[in-house]
């Protein structure tokens, strides 16, 4: 099971959140986290957000990484979107 969770906050305060589970073991680690964020931006109807050098190492290293005004093309009425891998298995 692979189990994403999003949360979006403003002034330290989180506004929302979901998480989004993909029980397949057919796709990649990758296509599951990219599957999540379509999902994520969806239902908080938001464009996806670009990854950014600093986001793409930071999930690397720490399964978690927020995206903040500069990666996102449309204005945002939050302060960032916050993604972190909660549950992954490895078989």
């Amino acid at each position: 099971m692979f189990r994403l969770w999003a949360k979006e906050f403003k002034s330290n305060r989180m506004i929302r959140d979901m998480v989004v589970e993909n029980p397949s073991t057919e796709l990649s680690r990758t296509k599951k986290i990219f599957a999540a964020l379509d999902e994520i931006c969806y239902e908080f109807d938001l464009s996806k957000p670009i990854w950014l050098e600093h986001n793409i190492e930071e999930f690397q290293r720490i399964d978690k990484t927020r995206f903040q005004k500069d990666n996102f093309i449309d204005a945002i009425d939050f302060d960032y979107l916050e993604i972190h891998v909660i549950e992954e298995d490895w078989e």
